[in-house]
């Protein structure tokens, strides 16, 4: 199947995990344009390593959502972006009783303040062209979290509302949106849970395997396509069917 692509430039941001690595590769066969962020030296380096051989062929840029005003920065190399995909997350679980109140506001202003913040920006940038398309990479979390996943779940969903609208809003000038639910993936912070309890998880999987980096890169760039920007203000889950039943 042949992919067409209306635009030219996308914005990665959590650029150095596995998945914005796989999908960058992917990006760049098909002509396009990566610009991946990072929050420190040990990820931009990372990135180097994983796209060499490929110099010219993407950029990166910093960014933390930690740090809402040095959000602009995203835009200090390239004024225009067609797309993004977002896959920064910061990491806290903990039983919502149990929760430092400083961690937790720190936490929600972070995943869901400033990720409202770069939203903003971006689709005011993409509005100017009368083109654009966002993914958010959220979890299946988000519709069955498990015990501590409380206020990481909620930030998945408050994210996802804030993805679903700006396609219900902007639709009609061009900008799209959806939010992507994967379930167990063999990277990252999935990587660690599975090792500890593979063999239980694979039980609540019909399809009976976990999902590889490599799966989700290959769907994000189908739902960046021209076919896929049909998909608008939509959740789908990529879970294997562990959600579709007891």
């Amino acid at each position: 199947m042949n992919l067409n692509f209306a635009g030219k430039n996308v914005l990665i941001t959590g650029g150095s995990c596995g998945i914005a690595l796989s999908l960058a590769s992917l990006l760049i066969s098909e002509d396009l344009f990566p610009i991946l962020t990072f929050r420190d030296s040990k990820g931009k380096n990372k990135i180097k390593e994983s796209l060499s051989g490929w110099e010219g062929r993407y950029d990166t840029t910093f960014f933390d959502l930690a740090l809402p005003g040095k959000i602009g920065e995203i835009f200090s190399k390239r004024t225009e972006i067609n797309y993004m995909v977002d896959l920064a997350q910061g990491d806290y679980e903990t039983l919502v009783a149990s929760a430092n109140p400083d961690t937790l506001s720190r936490y929600m202003a972070d995943n869901i303040t400033a990720r409202a913040q770069l939203v903003r920006l971006v689709s005011r940038s993409m509005v100017t062209k009368r083109f654009g398309r966002m993914i958010f990479v959220s979890s299946v979390a988000a519709g069955m979290p498990g015990k501590g996943q409380g206020l990481y779940a909620s930030s998945k969903l408050a994210a996802e509302g804030i993805y679903r609208n700006v396609g219900l809003e902007l639709a009609a000038r061009g900008i799209t949106t959806m939010s992507l639910r994967p379930g167990y993936v063999t990277s990252g912070r999935g990587e660690t849970f599975i090792e500890k309890s593979g063999q239980a998880l694979l039980k609540k999987i019909p399809g009976g395997c976990f999902i590889s980096e490599a799966n989700v890169a290959k769907t994000l760039l189908f739902f960046l396509s021209d076919t896929g920007i049909a998909f608008n203000g939509v959740n789908l889950t990529m879970d294997g069917g562990m959600s579709c039943g007891k």
